[in-house]
């Protein structure tokens, strides 16, 4: 470049022509360019609402929540794989007489069905094998499967209209957990995390528990508990059985806490030198998980610890109570958990998928998980804190009336089957001892009241004082949400 066309580069900008003065070309260059860039990734975090807002009570949302809440707190029992209703909860007698016969045409209406049935010349009606009682004061229809929840019928409160658009594992899942059935999209723990913040600032307010005794017939992803586009300090943290609940949150070999506290203050100050350059909040979100994980260092190992429980402590949960990273020794944490004010425990326990064997496989899943499941609504409510701990059971979708593959006298599977399925919820606002919808006399059909996936996130999210058509984050120039586009709140479900 000429000397002339140097001169003449800043004429109309003074400043920028006395910042050159004070600096070689190259310099001026790269902090200009560098000042430009962090100023325009500024505008577009602006844009997209992620620049750090004033947080309210708890480090949620201010204005949050939107009207005095019912729940406090959620234990999320989610059972993988897709419980088989027609086997536990809904109660069809009148297939005695289908039983072996082709389901008809005119229930099946054309629906869509998965590659492992669909090239079934017929699809036999299977009755379930198992006796099905009434229970309690609310004389709830509950299978032989499970003794011990029938013991606390009066607690729950049935949803038999469950319906979902999903009709295989993997977006069935993910559609429950996220609301889409895309990958990508933040989960019910972290939008909870997101809106309402924490009232432990020594634990994440977003804990799962993975069963480690369970079949492992279906993958399950951290995607599923994962934060998506929303700031990942409200992701899920996975607590593990073992020496190490959480991974890497002990300090090495010969490495003392006060080298550790030493570090982490060094760290946040060269983080803190990065945010003010870049405004970046993701920044921000990682000083605060670094300083997390440091007080995590305490009180994970003393909610883990379960050497203070009583005997009929573990004698309510059942034997496998004893044994760390069992679904019952998980349920047990998850009371714990609450009493530290954790918002969100999620439990996660595969082994559901049927679709052979389903008598044995069915019957081996409810003895690892019908005893402590109960015993977690007993223990809540004997401590008084199932008046303010929602507690939800259920799974990604149901089962076909139908057998798959051949049905003999003692054995059949049963397909995927989107179009109805049960859940229950117990606690915190819900009707005790309540039914809610029905399906037809197949058990293949919603017939009254049904209850979509949107429904049900924006139920759960009212008891806890959210309007999810105003829990919204602005990511791409788009306005998300955990229903998206939909869902409407079921006020029948609540006392």
């Amino acid at each position: 470049m000429c000397h002339h066309h140097k001169k003449h580069r800043f004429q109309g900008l003074p400043e920028l022509h006395e910042l050159e003065k004070k600096m070689d070309r190259r310099d001026f260059l790269s902090r200009t360019a560098m000042g430009m860039g962090a100023l325009a990734l500024g505008s577009i975090f602006t844009q997209d609402g992620l620049m750090a807002k004033s947080l309210g009570p708890g480090g949620g949302l201010p204005g949050l929540p939107h009207h005095p809440p019912k729940a406090k707190r959620i234990i999320y029992l989610f059972q993988s794989g897709g419980p088989s209703q027609l086997d536990l909860y809904d109660y069809k007698p009148q297939l005695t007489d289908m039983h072996g016969k082709d389901l008809p045409e005119s229930i099946r209406g054309g629906q869509r069905l998965t590659g492992m049935s669909a090239n079934q010349s017929i699809f036999p009606v299977a009755q379930s094998a198992f006796n099905f009682k009434q229970y309690g004061q609310s004389r709830s229809w509950v299978s032989e499967l499970m003794p011990y929840t029938a013991e606390v019928v009066d607690d729950l409160c049935f949803i038999k209209s469950m319906i979902t658009e999903q009709i295989n594992h993997d977006p069935a899942i993910t559609f429950m957990q996220t609301g889409h059935q895309l990958p990508g999209r933040p989960s019910m723990g972290a939008w909870m995390s997101y809106g309402l913040g924490s009232e432990n600032q020594n634990l994440p307010g977003f804990v799962v528990l993975v069963s480690k005794n369970a079949v492992r017939d279906q993958p399950l992803y951290a995607r599923l508990w994962g934060n998506g586009f929303l700031p990942s300090q409200h992701q899920g943290v996975q607590f593990r059985s073992g020496k190490d609940p959480v991974l890497y949150l002990s300090n090495p070999e010969n490495y003392e806490g006060q080298d550790r506290k030493e570090m982490l203050d060094y760290l946040k100050e060269l983080n803190g030198l990065q945010y003010d350059t870049y405004g970046d909040p993701e920044i921000n979100a990682r000083i605060s998980q670094y300083e997390m994980a440091f007080r995590m260092q305490t009180s994970v190992p003393e909610v883990s610890d379960m050497s203070d429980e009583p005997d009929w402590v573990f004698d309510l949960y059942g034997e496998d109570s004893r044994d760390p990273g069992t679904y019952a020794a998980n349920c047990l944490l998850a009371r714990k958990l609450i009493e530290k004010d954790v918002k969100f425990v999620q439990l996660y326990h595969q082994g559901w998928d049927q679709h052979g064997n389903l008598p044995g496989g069915i019957r081996n899943q409810c003895a690892k998980t019908d005893q402590a499941t109960a015993a977690l609504i007993k223990d809540l409510k004997q401590r008084g804190l199932l008046e303010d701990t929602l507690v939800v059971w259920g799974g990604e979708f149901g089962r076909t009336v139908y057998s798959q593959g051949t049905l003999t006298a003692d054995n059949y599977g049963r397909d995927h089957h989107p179009r109805c399925f049960t859940m229950w919820m117990a606690g915190a606002g819900v009707k005790p001892g309540f039914t809610y919808g029905a399906t037809d006399e197949f058990g293949y059909n919603v017939t009254q009241d049904p209850v979509h996936v949107h429904d049900f996130h924006a139920s759960l999210l009212h008891l806890f004082g959210v309007d999810h058509e105003q829990l919204i984050f602005k990511h791409q120039g788009r306005r998300f949400r955990l229903t998206d586009v939909a869902g409407k709140v079921v006020n029948d479900l609540f006392a």
